[in-house]
């Protein structure tokens, strides 16, 4: 939207081109989100906890969870609101990728949304059910895959690529395509949302791994970059980089909110919306496996929780005290602070090694 308007106005007076250069409304993005994150976050914790939208804790779980009972939460609202308009005013609004990308992080949204507000508000503690969010992530997964494919005009828009190995590509058709992209969109979902059972704990990787992924949205989308370092040129992408720096500063303003103790909770309304997000961005900028790396906190959130019910299942053995596995160290005895500090310093770590194969081929 601002795009449009600097560009009119650079007709007049020549400093306004600036707006013209990716890198300075990425920069605005992040600014933008953040201020928007900063300036309205104390008034809709104000207002959940008028309405009493409170979390309900487990009892089975740490003790030191239940002083957390009735913290506002659905709190991802505010990460939505943020990442929207800052997006719109910011980025180019003809580019496909915009809209697949900010489309498909609304749609999740608004399957948590339903879903906390069902939980939260009608204290109806089932929620929506399991198999109609995962019927509703599924169907927004396949449409946003089947436009990616069927949108595409290159074919290193829908070939895999192998990290690490130069030439190491294989040739997707449209099934394995959308197949592959519907796991890596629902897939990154869940697993973002397992992981959000701290304070502080999921947003901080969604945010340092959204930065990855700007850069590989910038890089691909540079045809000087994209040749040097042998990555895909992927004409378009580099737009990305403006709803990543939106992910990025309306994470970080929801994180001052949220960081222990939290006043806040994003709820299924955030964690679904953002783990849709870099899976979808992952997707478009063809790193999925770079994803999987670099996001492999959430890997082993959602891994600890399928060998915990599959050995229970089997042998009527628990493999961890609880899963998600950051329950579990909690139950080991380690304090929560440590247990998020902790996975934030492995994400760190996995993000410089997803960053490294751009240049290790």
């Amino acid at each position: 939207m601002l795009l449009w308007a600097t560009e009119f106005l650079s007709q007049y007076i020549g400093a306004f081109s600036v707006f013209q250069y990716l890198t300075l409304r990425a920069i605005m993005s992040v600014i933008t989100a953040l201020v928007i994150a900063l300036v309205i976050g104390p008034m809709m914790i104000r207002k959940l906890a008028q309405y009493q939208i409170g979390q309900s804790i487990r009892d089975d779980g740490p003790q030191t969870h239940l002083s957390k009972a009735g913290t506002p939460t659905m709190g991802g609202a505010l990460i939505l609101v943020a990442i929207a308009v800052s997006t719109l005013l910011w980025a180019d609004l003809t580019n496909r990728y915009v809209w697949v990308t900010l489309l498909v992080t609304l749609s999740f949204g608004a399957i948590g949304w339903i879903d906390d507000y069902r939980k939260v508000v009608e204290r109806n503690p089932k929620g929506l059910p399991a198999r109609w969010k995962y019927f509703w992530q599924s169907l927004f997964g396949f449409i946003a895959a089947a436009a990616l494919y069927w949108g595409s005009a290159l074919p290193q828009e829908t070939s895999l690529f192998v990290p690490l190995f130069k030439d190491l590509v294989f040739d997707m058709g449209p099934v394995a395509f959308i197949v592959l992209a519907y796991f890596v969109v629902v897939g990154s979902s869940n697993a973002v949302n397992l992981t959000d059972g701290l304070d502080g704990l999921a947003i901080m990787p969604t945010v340092m791994v959204a930065g990855a992924l700007a850069v590989f949205a910038y890089l691909s989308g540079n045809t000087n970059f994209a040749t040097y370092l042998n990555i895909p040129h992927l004409p378009g992408t580099g737009e990305l980089i403006i709803f990543c720096g939106a992910l990025i500063g309306a994470g970080l303003g929801f994180l001052w909110f949220n960081t222990y103790p939290a006043q806040v909770f994003m709820g299924d309304v955030g964690a679904l919306a953002l783990g849709a997000a870099l899976g979808i961005v992952a997707v478009i900028v063809r790193q999925e496996i770079v994803l999987f790396v670099m996001g492999g906190v959430f890997v082993m959130e959602t891994v600890s929780v399928m060998l915990q019910v599959a050995s229970f299942r089997l042998t009527g053995r628990r493999i961890f005290r609880m899963a998600p596995l950051h329950h579990h160290f909690e139950l080991k005895g380690w304090p929560e602070p440590r247990v998020i500090v902790r996975f934030w310093v492995i994400t760190v770590v996995l993000v410089l090694v997803g960053l490294a194969t751009l240049k290790i081929r």
